[in-house]
This record gives structure tokens, sequence and C-alpha cells, in this order.
């Protein structure tokens, strides 16, 4: 068995498989439920909601839509931040059998409507706040049902008198709209009771898009079974099991936040504390107050904590695991943030991890017992990954590089209503499984442990040499002086493209002639001529993608712009 997958050695007390159950979301969330009732499911600014309640809301709330006419099959667009009412629908949703399409609750009305078109919806959760946004659009199909929550929905007495001073008060008024249903109202009316539809683990639960703030997103359309198994491998994983409870700061459009964050805990019993809005001051506030036993998060993520005052002075005893993926984790950071937990009290140390949205989230991460420097780790129970030279289909050797390829239960069932992109995306190999082709270079060693190299439509090619921006930024973290890094490739009539980087420097001061001429000998003493940065432009910050990585692609797209 190990010669096939070799990394089981390293699984400890994790399980090589798992049984896993034949149902949907709902009846996984049901069934939650029934085993610990009075278990708190999730948190929201202190208000807290048991797991009987929760799923009483959740039934509550499939009743009205039913009432409105949602079904079986179809779509239904939820726009809301990490809140009570946005994990609430996605699984009243389910119980109907309808497919939630996830997105961010900031898009524009362009996107919105490419997203509406995209999915076919014509019923939509979003907040009052957002109502302009959706009321101009004009998708293919009208939206016919625009139910709107409010913040203050879930918040006591107290807490909504201080929303209204701080934000409530700067919303402006929704005016008279036929389509326009109040969340509120929703859940306080009362609607005939529906049973669960007769949907299986194989039925589309949700639809998330593809990253990025440019070019046009793939609709990823991901199964009961897919979001069911990969919670149970990271629970096994990671062992979440009630009592445990997480800092729910990513986006619920995103996989990592909607899969990893709340639905991985909500199966094991466990808690979401969820925060519609990351601030480093706030987070840290609810890490004394709350106590959570996992943190999780992007680089830019724990980046922020580190330099947050109140946090570096914070116990975190409480903390048991910390889990870092969506982005390379640039190993200063990891130290800096290690270092930082054992000072505070913490026996955890970051785990880096690796996945995609077709996958949902993570399907690798390190072991508990074996961080190997660099490396993203195993992967879970049942998944199998392999390099693969890139667009073949044959595996390469340890330690050579090539596409990273995946393949088992978490894997989404393809792009909707784009067969082109799904049939160069799952590929049958010679094995007769379908391997998820990712788009990300890597290697694998002999133990079967992958190391991310970075996304293949990255690479620079730089006068005919390829050219690796991580392993660049990875040079250039090492400098005392360098806080941020990031590495693109912009034109060039001479070289096709140039290496350039942008740097976010810990003592600003440092912004000159001198200090730039110092990070290009420090690359030139590590880095083939090449590969070195040719430009290097200061910057007091980097822009982030809705996610938190930094968007290099806005980067080239600036210099694009500047250049002419």
């Amino acid at each position: 068995m190990t010669s096939d997958r070799p990394w089981l050695r390293f699984y400890g007390k994790v399980p090589c498989s798992i049984a896993y159950p034949e149902i949907t979301l709902y009846e996984a969330i049901a069934s939650t439920a029934g085993g610990v009732p009075d278990a708190i499911a999730w948190e929201f600014f202190d208000t807290t909601s048991s797991y009987r309640d929760f799923l009483a809301e959740i039934d509550r709330f499939a009743n009205a839509l039913a009432a409105l006419g949602l079904g079986r099959g179809e779509r239904f667009l939820i726009s809301m931040p990490t809140s009570p009412q946005g994990i609430i629908a996605f699984y009243a949703a389910n119980k109907l059998g309808a497919v939630p399409a996830m997105i961010h609750p900031f898009s524009t009305g362009p996107e919105i409507e490419q997203f509406l078109n995209a999915s076919g919806a014509r019923m939509v959760l979003t907040m009052d706040a957002f109502y302009p946004s959706f009321a101009a659009v004009a998708p293919s199909l009208p939206i016919e049902h625009l139910i709107l929550a409010r913040i203050p929905d879930y918040l006591s007495a107290q807490k909504r008198f201080g929303f209204w001073l701080t934000k409530g008060r700067t919303i402006r008024k929704v005016p008279s709209d036929p389509r326009v249903h109040w969340w509120a109202n929703l859940m306080r009316d009362r609607y005939e009771a529906v049973q669960r539809a007769l949907a299986s683990a194989d039925d589309p639960a949700a639809i998330l898009f593809s990253g990025g703030t440019t070019g046009t997103p793939k609709a990823i359309v991901l199964s009961n079974r897919n979001f069911i198994t990969e919670s149970l491998q990271l629970a096994a994983w990671a062992d979440i099991k009630e009592g445990d409870s997480i800092i729910a700061i990513l986006p619920i459009f995103h996989g990592f936040g909607l899969g990893g964050c709340v639905n991985t805990f909500l199966m094991a019993g466990a808690k979401s504390i969820l925060v519609p809005v990351f601030n480093a001051k706030n987070v840290a506030k609810l890490i004394r107050k709350k106590c959570p036993s996992v943190l999780a998060g992007p680089p830019t993520f724990f980046d922020a904590l580190t330099k947050e005052r109140s946090f570096r002075k914070s116990d975190l005893s409480c903390l048991r695991l910390t889990a870092c993926g969506a982005d390379t984790l640039p190993h200063p950071l990891r130290e800096r943030f290690d270092t930082l937990l054992r000072n505070r009290g913490s026996n955890a140390a970051i785990i880096e991890g690796y996945g995609l949205t077709e996958s949902v989230t993570a399907i690798m991460a390190s072991p508990m017992n074996e961080n190997r420097k660099g490396s993203i780790g195993i992967p879970f129970p049942d998944m199998l990954a392999k390099i693969c030279k890139p667009d073949t289909t044959e595996e390469v050797a340890p330690h050579e590089e090539g596409e990273i390829c995946i393949s088992g239960p978490a894997v989404m069932l393809g792009y909707l209503n784009d067969p082109a992109a799904t049939a160069e995306t799952l590929k049958v190999h010679a094995d007769g499984r379908t391997w998820l082709h990712t788009g990300d270079l890597g290697t694998m060693d002999e133990d079967g442990f992958s190391y991310f190299r970075m996304r293949l439509k990255r690479m620079i090619k730089c006068s005919g040499f390829n050219v690796y921006p991580t392993q660049v930024e990875a040079v250039l973290y090492q400098h005392p002086s360098v806080a941020q890094a990031c590495v693109v490739g912009v034109p060039d009539p001479v070289s096709g493209e140039l290496v350039k980087a942008y740097i976010v420097l810990k003592d600003v001061s440092r912004e000159n002639a001198d200090t730039e001429r110092a990070l290009k000998e420090h690359c030139h003493k590590q880095l083939i001529k090449w590969s070195c940065p040719r430009e290097i432009e200061f910057r007091r910050d980097l822009p982030k993608t809705r996610i938190g990585k930094i968007d290099y692609k806005a980067l080239v797209g600036e210099h694009i712009a500047s250049h002419g």
C-alpha cells in the first residue's frame, strides 16, 4: 500500500481511509444537531446558537424559500459576509435540493450580472447595504426575489444600537420594490413545512467561482460528497471535534471559508465564531475573549497579526492549531509567527496546506508530527497526488518538476456549462482514475511530500529562460530589510519579459537607491542572473485579492498602464 502512497507512514493516528456517509449537507448538519443539540454551533458578536436552534432556523428559512418558489435544481445566489444568515441560507437551500451560488458581497454591478447569468439564479440573498448594486443590474433572467438581511438581525439590543451609531445610519433606505423580502419577516412568518428533497450525495451542493480580480471566473460545481469528504478528511487530520472552535474570518464565498472554517466545524459538532470583516486588532481581542482552539487564514492574515501590538501581547495558550493556506507562506513569516506562539504560551506551530476551489479547499497538509521546510505536506486520507509532465498525463520522477495533479472524492463535478474547460482540467489517466490538473507547478520527494513552486501561468519567460517568482521572493524575504515582496514579469521589447520586484520595507525611511542596490546584490549572490530583479519598486503596501492574497495581476496591470 505504501509503495503507491509512501506518505501513509507519516499519518500517525490519522486513518488511512474514512467511511463517508451517503448523505447531503443538510442531513449532515441534522445529524450533528441530533447528536449534540445543546452544543454551540455558531457565535456572532456574542450572539450564539445551539445546534438545535441552528437546525430550526435552517428549516424555517427553507420553508420560506419554498414558499417563494425555490425548488430542487434551481440556483440561489448568496452574496453575504461570513454571518448567520449566509450559512443558514446555504444549508436551507441544500434541504430543498437547490444549488446556492456563493459570491463576494462587495461584487460590482457588472460582476453581479456576470454571476447571475452564469448561474441562472433568479432569487438572491444579500445585505441591505448592497441593495443598490443588485437593483441596478439587468441579467438575462430578471431577479424575481431579492431577500435582504441586516447585520442587526442577530445582534443584541445593545449591539444593534451600537451598529446603528457607527454604520447602520449610513446605509441608505431601501425604496419600495416588489421584489424585496426582508430576512427578519421571512423568519418570523409561518409557512407550510417542507420535507427534505430527495437529493443524493452526488448531486450539486454549491457553485463557487474561481478567484482573481481580472478575467472571467469559472463557475465550479461542487457536490454534497465533495464537501462532506473534504470536511471529514480535514477533521480527521486536525482532530477537530466537539469543544473546538475557530475564528471563521475567511469569506463564505471561498472554499477555505465555507468548507474549512464553517462546514468542517459544524459537521464535527464544534463552533464557528463568525467574523464578517477582518481587522487584526479585533481578531486579537476575539482571541483573548473567546479563546478559540484553531486559527486559519492566508499568509497576509498571519502577517497582519504579527504586526498587531495587542496580539503580540496576548495569551495564545488556547491555540492548539494554526493553519495557513490559499497562498505561499514565506519562511521568515512562519518562523516569526511560530516564535510568537511559543513566547505567548501556545504549543502550536503553523501547518501549511494546499488545495484549490476545484476540490473545495485543502486536500493536503503537513502532518502533525513532521513539518518539512518548504513542503505543502502530504495528501489527506483517500486523496492521491502526483506530479505530471505539463500538458500530459505522464508522471515524472521524484524531485522532478511538473504539474501537481490530484484525485479523490473531494474533486469537483466540473465547471458549470463549460464542458471544454472541464475536459481540459479533469482527465482520466492510465490508472482509470479521474485526475484534476491543477495548473500548479511543483515537485514531490520519495516520501510523498509535495513542494509548491508557482502557478504555471505565473512563470516568467526572460530571454527564453524560465524564472519562478516564488523562488525570487523567497530570496528577497531573507534580506533583513524586506517586510513583503512580490515578483512579476513585465513586458520588455528585448527579453520578452523582465523580472520586477515590488518591495515593502520594514523601515520606509530606507526607500532609496542604496537599498535597491543592496537588494539586487543580495539576489545576485543566490540566483542565476536572469532570475534577478532588473527593476525594484518600493511600495508602502501591496494590493490584495478579495481573499487576502497579494494580487500580482494588479501589479502587472499597473506597470503596463503606467508604461503605455
